[in-house]
């Protein structure tokens, strides 16, 4: 009996060991199929841009390509939560904004930032104060005055309710004491678009998803709620400048669902780091006025952390907090 139930143990042993063995074969294997990657907002914009130069730049350090499918709505929400309801294999990942330290603290989502494995951070954007050049005002000045001055005139689209950009204008009706009238789209672009259209005032999205615009000569940008003014915008003045202290940034990245294997994670993160050093993505962003910002993923996470804390607390400061 005794001899039964010691080979009834090492068989059981065995199973495991050759299930475990399963496993680490199958993610050493990784990637056998295509990837998809998950965009929460509208094709055109910043996230979507920087998406797409990355699937393309990877091509180099991944055996298999990586596909690209916008899946927008609820400033996000949409998007983000498919990423996190997605099996765990790595086939399906996602690029992760800011919003995803935000959302949750709406009531608007059923996931937490903590519901997410950052593999790399490798954009950051600012947010910038952009209206039609057809508008009346020709400095920040001019614009808030009359923001204060007419209290919900002022219509200033955004990425959708609970996104950065929603945010920022937020923060900064709150820094001022103006009044907007918040119209939330899905994504920056279609905002953009409204704004080329008059169909609203003014936008808060960075500056990368308003360049083309502006060269054109159909948009121009008061004002960046950035630290320092940027290279590519060196006479468009910073917020701090005009004496609000106030700095509001977007980054975008690749995550992953929290329970992806280890080993999948590792692999993707190399891909990611040595794509992000690639200088035909560095290129690329450049291009498109967008700020290479790569962090590995403990360094990813830690940011995220940082964020989901700050964002918490100055959402519940602005009565929007759940």
């Amino acid at each position: 009996m005794k001899s039964k139930a010691v080979i009834t143990r090492l068989l059981t042993a065995m199973c495991a060991s050759t299930l475990l063995l399963g496993v680490s074969v199958r993610a050493a294997e990784y990637p056998t199929k295509p990837i998809e990657v998950i965009v929460p907002f509208a094709a055109g914009g910043g996230t979507d841009l920087v998406t797409r130069a990355f699937a393309d730049a990877a091509k180099k350090y991944l055996p298999k390509s990586i596909g690209v499918v916008n899946k927008t709505g609820g400033g996000g929400a949409v998007g983000f939560s498919e990423i996190v309801m997605a099996r765990p294999d790595g086939y399906k990942i996602g690029t992760g904004t800011v919003e995803i330290a935000m959302l949750p603290h709406m009531g608007l989502v059923q996931f937490s930032a903590d519901d997410f494995a950052p593999i790399a951070r490798l954009n950051a954007e600012p947010s910038a104060i952009s209206v039609n050049v057809s508008a009346p005002w020709n400095t920040y000045e001019e614009f808030i005055t009359y923001a204060k001055a007419n209290p919900g005139k002022v219509r200033i689209g955004n990425s959708g309710t609970g996104a950065i950009w929603h945010l920022a204008a937020e923060a900064l009706a709150e820094k001022t004491g103006a009044k907007f009238n918040h119209i939330p789209y899905d994504g920056a672009n279609p905002a953009v678009t409204a704004l080329l259209g008059n169909h609203i005032e003014a936008v808060t999205v960075s500056p990368a998803e308003v360049v083309a615009h502006v060269t054109a000569g159909k948009v121009k940008i008061l004002a960046v709620m950035a630290d320092q003014r940027l290279p590519a915008f060196d006479k468009v003045p910073t917020l701090k400048e005009k004496g609000v202290d106030l700095s509001i940034q977007t980054w975008r990245g690749i995550v992953v669902p929290k329970k992806t294997p280890q080993d999948v994670q590792d692999v993707l993160r190399a891909a990611a780091k040595k794509t992000a050093e690639d200088p035909a993505f560095k290129e690329q962003l450049a291009k498109m006025n967008l700020t290479h910002a790569y962090l590995d993923a403990a360094a990813f996470k830690a940011a995220i952390d940082k964020d989901n804390v700050f964002f918490k607390t100055m959402m519940t400061k602005l009565g929007i907090a759940k």
